[in-house]
Formats: structure tokens, C-alpha cells, sequence
């Protein structure tokens, strides 16, 4: 047998729970119930239910949360013969894949546990994506959003979710609550479930960014992910055993221009730590790159004045952060084997 070869079905009883309370109509009939027997128990006042076009419900109370996804999954998902969910080759091979159906914005969240999300009880649409070229409409509480790109999903409770950053995009796009909007954003910051820029890119991309609410709760997002990274950066030198920097200065040379700010400055050794928190915003992608090439500008005069400049991204601050003082502390070793740095003025930010 290969792995292309139709499994039989095994009887219902023997299926994980919730694909014993939730199956296609397809599915049943793989297991031996005719059109005219699913039509019976769909009745009105009968055993069984009409969940969603070509999905039964198998009992004759209200779904659960877990049957109104699988249910939502089962309806949006490519089948790999007519209403046969693709099935896995290993672990359970009865399981059904749900392929080129992934859940996302608001019931997505929830699924993640945001607070600030809404339960997913009190949801009255479930938001899929799938492929943009899928024939499928939305229907009952499903709401099919098509996508040129479908994002690698995440398995959340066995299911695939969309990743947070798209999930949220597609969460914001349908509400016009600032408050709600700042507080998903905020959540998804504080919460660890991504980055800044990140969420930035998938609200750029859905071109989210002309909606002054959303603009707003970007801004306080970002702050939200810069402070993040200083709390980082502080406990990098104080757990690492780094020297005491200045903090939050601006450099200039005596009587001439502005340098720049830094984040942190070892002025004896000439070593600057520079966060590096740029986001993609709204605009055309020539308009990133010249932010780049600003920073850019700005650390290649620092260095030929003679100052080691170490950029750090959030990211990095989060996730590896004794490897970064390590850097740091290279740096600060190595400004004796360099010349001596041009005198710089150093002044708060």
C-alpha cells in the first residue's frame, strides 16, 4: 500500500471524539451511511444536524466551541477526493488534515488565549483563509477570507491557526473599536507572541495603515516593543556583568553637528549599543530603505570617528540575550587594540 492508497474507514465509534460528533457528509457515507439515511437523521427534531453545507453535527444539541471550528475546517478544507479530508500517514492515519484551511482573526486569538480577545462562546463568525483561487463561499458562521499566500500555520489544540501577526491583521481589518484595536496590539507585544515589525509588516500588507485608529494603535505598539527591549537591554548589562553605560544619549561633535542618539554609550571605551526597532510603515518600499540607509549613514560616521557601534534588535534582546552580551562585551574589550576615538560631546536624550 503507499501513501496514496485510500484508507478504509474504521466505524465511528473508533474515530477521535470530536470527528465521531462532527463529519462531512462524504465522510459518512465512506462509513456506510446512504443519502437516505443521513437525510433521515437530519430531520428536524432528528438525532443528527446540519451544521454547514456538506457537515453534520451528530447530536441534536448546539455545537461546542471545538465542533463549531472543526466543523468550520471540515467545510473550508481541500479534500483530496469528493468530501474526504486528505488523512495523515502516521499517528492516528484516521485523523482527518484539514489542507488549504487555516483559521484566523479573532477566533484565532482566542484560540492563542488572548485576554483581550472575545471568547471563543460569544464569537458569532469563525474567519478561515484559503487559497484565493478555492471556489468557496462563506456560509453560517463561516466566514472565508481568500488569501494569495497562505501562511504556514500553527498547530493550536491540534488545529491550524494562522501565526499572530496574521491573525491579527485579518482581526483588525473588521473592527473599528480604537480601544480594542490597541488593546490586541498591545497584548500581542506584552504577551510575547511576536515582535513589533512583524505585526507591522501583515498590517502593511493589508494595507491597514490609512486608518487613523490603526495608525494610532501602531505608534503605541511600537513604544510598547521599544520599552520591551530596554527593559531587555538594562538586564543584559546588570545579569551579564557589563560595565554601567550612559543611557539614552545624543552624541556631537564640539561645536559641530548632531551624531545621533544611542540607546547605551561606554564613553571610555567608545562603544555604543543602538536598538534597532525599525518597522516597515505605511508607504512604498523605497521608503524603508531609505530608513536603512539612514542608519546606515549614521553608523559608518560614528565608526570612522573611531566609535564601535553594535546594533541589537528586539528580537535578538528576547531570545538570546547572553549571547548579545557577549558581543557587547567583545566590543568593550577590543577598544584597546583600536585608536583612540574622536572626542564626541555627550548629552541626555
Amino acid at each position: 500500500m503507499t501513501h496514496n492508497t485510500p484508507l478504509s474507514p474504521r466505524p465511528l465509534q473508533q474515530l477521535p471524539e470530536v470527528h465521531r460528533r462532527v463529519l462531512s457528509t462524504a465522510r459518512l457515507r465512506s462509513h456506510g451511511i446512504s443519502t437516505a439515511e443521513l437525510n433521515e437523521r437530519c430531520r428536524p427534531g432528528g438525532p443528527w444536524q446540519l451544521l454547514l453545507p456538506n457537515v453534520v453535527l451528530l447530536h441534536p444539541g448546539p455545537p461546542t466551541d471545538e465542533e463549531r471550528l472543526h466543523g468550520a475546517l471540515l467545510y473550508a478544507s481541500r479534500e483530496s477526493a469528493p468530501g474526504v479530508p486528505v488523512q495523515p500517514s502516521a499517528q492516528d492515519p484516521h485523523r482527518p488534515v484539514y489542507t488549504e484551511a487555516v483559521i484566523t482573526g479573532l477566533a484565532a486569538l482566542a484560540l492563542y488565549g488572548f485576554s483581550s480577545a472575545p471568547p471563543l462562546e460569544s464569537l458569532d463568525r469563525v474567519d478561515v483563509l484559503v487559497p484565493r483561487q478555492r471556489r468557496l463561499r462563506s456560509t453560517g458562521y463561516v466566514r472565508v477570507l481568500r488569501t494569495s499566500a497562505l501562511p504556514t500555520p500553527c498547530a493550536v489544540t491540534g488545529l491550524p491557526v494562522a501565526p499572530v501577526p496574521r491573525a491579527l491583521a485579518d482581526a483588525v481589518a473588521e473592527l473599528t473599536d480604537p480601544g480594542v484595536v490597541r488593546r490586541l496590539l498591545t497584548e500581542a507585544v506584552r504577551g510575547r507572541h511576536c515582535e513589533p515589525a512583524a505585526v507591522v509588516r501583515e498590517l502593511t500588507e493589508a494595507q491597514l495603515l490609512t486608518c487613523p485608529h490603526v495608525v494610532d494603535a501602531v505608534d503605541l505598539l511600537l513604544a510598547e516593543g521599544r520599552a520591551r527591549a530596554e527593559e531587555h537591554l538594562y538586564r543584559m548589562v546588570r545579569e551579564y556583568g557589563l560595565p554601567d553605560p550612559v543611557w539614552n544619549v545624543d552624541l556631537r561633535l564640539p561645536g559641530g553637528p548632531h551624531l545621533g542618539g544611542l540607546d547605551a554609550y561606554w564613553p571610555e571605551q567608545a562603544v555604543a549599543v543602538e536598538l534597532d526597532t525599525r518597522a516597515p510603515r505605511q508607504g512604498p518600499r523605497e521608503d524603508d530603505d531609505a530608513v536603512w540607509s539612514q542608519y546606515a549613514r549614521k553608523r559608518e560616521h560614528l565608526e570612522r570617528l573611531g566609535i564601535t557601534v553594535v546594533h541589537i534588535t528586539p528580537k535578538k534582546l528576547r531570545d538570546s540575550l547572553e549571547q548579545q552580551a557577549a558581543v557587547v562585551r567583545t566590543a568593550l574589550m577590543a577598544s584597546g587594540d583600536r585608536d583612540p576615538a574622536a572626542y564626541v560631546v555627550v548629552l541626555p536624550r
